[in-house]
């Protein structure tokens, strides 16, 4: 009995399929973006710079701190989150010129000319055993406070709001409303000494 030829099926052209169908998957697919808190961290000083001793006025510091019960304090005062926003908007603006709070420096910012630019920078500082949720609250709390004075300058400025406005005069805007929130390494007052 003679033996029988199984049919092979040509596999030159597998290959060049495959290669087809992963390009395919990998224009069509998205992937996630990951996006976290901005922060703008100082440049990293060069070795050779000497260190010098600045003075950092301290009307210009607002600390805000937060402990491990999650308990909010913001200037030196005990507070609930809710009113955080409309403190730290008291602060930034200063609107009466109070010598407790921060200075403004006329700046002379392209495309809009001499402007009064606060000084002011929020120093926030929390505790180990601070919740991610008390965290999280307090930082959105920080950057609504900051958004809700660029909206405003930017209505005054431009009749729009912030959002709305294209990213150059957004850009403006920034300069003149700048976001200076520093984030001090948590502490664990918990930890015996």
């Amino acid at each position: 009995m003679a033996k029988k030829k199984v049919p092979e099926i040509n596999g030159s052209s597998m290959a060049d399929i495959a290669f087809i169908a992963l390009i395919f998957f990998l224009m069509v697919t998205t992937m996630d973006k990951e996006e976290g808190i901005s922060r703008l961290l100082p440049p990293i000083p060069p070795e050779d710079q000497k260190v010098e001793n600045q003075e950092v006025n301290r009307r210009n510091i607002i600390q805000v701190k937060i402990n491990s019960s999650d308990k909010l304090l913001a200037g030196s005062q005990p507070m609930d989150v809710s009113q955080l926003k409309d403190k730290i908007k008291e602060f930034m603006t200063n609107p009466l010129d109070d010598p407790n709070l921060p200075e403004k420096e006329i700046q002379d910012i392209p495309g809009l000319g001499p402007v009064p630019v606060s000084k002011g920078v929020i120093s926030l500082q929390n505790d180990r055993g601070t919740t991610y949720q008390a965290y999280i609250t307090v930082q959105n709390e920080l950057i609504k406070a900051i958004n809700e004075i660029r909206d405003d300058f930017s209505m005054r400025t431009y009749g729009k709001k912030y959002s709305k406005l294209d990213e150059e005069k957004q850009e403006i805007v920034r300069k003149a409303v700048p976001q200076r929130i520093s984030e001090a390494e948590p502490k664990d007052v918990r930890k015996k000494k």
